[in-house]
């Protein structure tokens, strides 16, 4: 077994990726990442588990960690190759047996219609197609092809943007269903592996290109840093998420004993804390209890901005009562007999 394979093998350990009849589906585009993901699991569903070695046995104690997959992949509609990389993965597909979805989608249309960027679109319709995937063949996981680098460049995006702590944990191995087995290997390794195993995949040419951020940060900051600053920057960033993690579990497992001890009422559009004992709390604390509630009514905190969570601290250090604030049309905080109830207008 290459040490590619057995990198990703303790990955999946690691994080509990896999657990035993799970059937994933996979999203490949056909570039490196995504091949070298793909061959992998075909490698391992291949594999006659009773002749491994001990060596690769102590890699993988237990049962077979999956029972099968199934690939998706999306055309974007954004090039004339990408045609022919929908065809090269089809194929792929076709010669080792596996269950293979495609779909196009217009992700200029989608841009202009919700007037965001086309890669936050293109991400979106990826994203959508996948979980239809999932129902349609009743897996139970997406495995997408993430890297080390690819998490690197987002924690450093992130800090160009000016995130908290949860930015720089960067792009986590598993999230809800989704996990990214390739989350520990560098790039230069998944070049490597493919060159080896003869897979030569799409190269998108646009990756290249600098207009976008993400490419920026790719193809001029991190080259830069690495040769006047840290040649080992991508490792070095990489364990200061891994402090982060484990730091953010701890103040992420006060945070809900602190909201068990400070709920009065939990509803479908509304919460309800004691006041008095909000205000005791720290204000590193108070910050996440904002986010934590939050997210437990509407599932995210994406409109929600510091700003906001510094403001209705303040509200409630005021400790007036009928004083309330709206963060946005679909949210409301009212501080009222001694209470703060956060509600959803929506």
């Amino acid at each position: 077994m290459e040490n590619l394979e057995i990198k990703v093998l303790q990955t999946m350990k690691r994080y509990k990726l896999i657990e035993k009849g799970d059937k994933i589906v996979l999203g490949v585009s056909g570039g490196p990442d995504s091949m070298c993901m793909l061959n992998f699991f075909t490698n391992l569903l291949k594999r006659n588990y009773q002749e491994k070695s001990q060596k690769e046995k102590n890699c993988q104690k237990g049962p077979s960690p999956m029972a099968q997959i199934v690939v998706a992949h999306v055309n974007h509609l954004l090039r004339k190759e990408a045609k022919e990389e929908e065809e090269y993965v089809k194929k792929y597909c076709e010669k080792n047996g596996i269950e293979f979805y495609a779909k196009s989608i217009d992700v200029r249309k989608i841009a202009h219609t919700n007037k965001i960027g086309t890669e936050e679109a293109g991400r979106m319709a990826r994203y959508e197609f996948f979980d239809e995937v999932l129902e349609k063949t009743k897996a139970t996981k997406i495995a997408i092809a993430h890297n080390k680098n690819d998490k690197i460049e987002t924690i450093l995006l992130h800090t160009l943007r000016g995130s908290g702590i949860e930015g720089l944990k960067g792009i986590q191995a598993k999230r809800g269903n989704i996990i990214r087995p390739l989350i520990e290997c560098e790039r230069s390794e998944i070049e490597a592996y493919c060159e080896k195993n003869n897979l030569h995949p799409c190269i998108d040419a646009s990756n290249f290109e600098n207009i976008y951020h993400r490419n920026k940060v790719r193809n001029v900051v991190i080259p830069y840093i690495q040769k006047e600053f840290n040649s080992n920057i991508v490792k070095t960033i990489d364990r200061l998420s891994e402090i982060v993690q484990l730091e953010d579990e701890y103040m992420q497992n006060q945070t809900q004993k602190a909201y068990q001890e400070l709920v009065l009422e939990e509803k479908d559009k509304e919460i309800v804390v004691d006041l008095k004992r909000f205000n005791l709390q720290e204000t590193v604390i108070k910050s996440r209890l904002m986010r934590y509630i939050i997210k437990r009514l509407f599932g995210t905190t994406a409109s929600i901005e510091k700003i906001h969570i510094d403001d209705m601290i303040k509200l409630c250090n005021n400790n007036v009562g009928n004083k309330y604030l709206t963060p946005n049309k679909n949210f409301k905080v009212l501080v009222k007999n001694h209470k703060i109830f956060f509600s959803d207008l929506s």
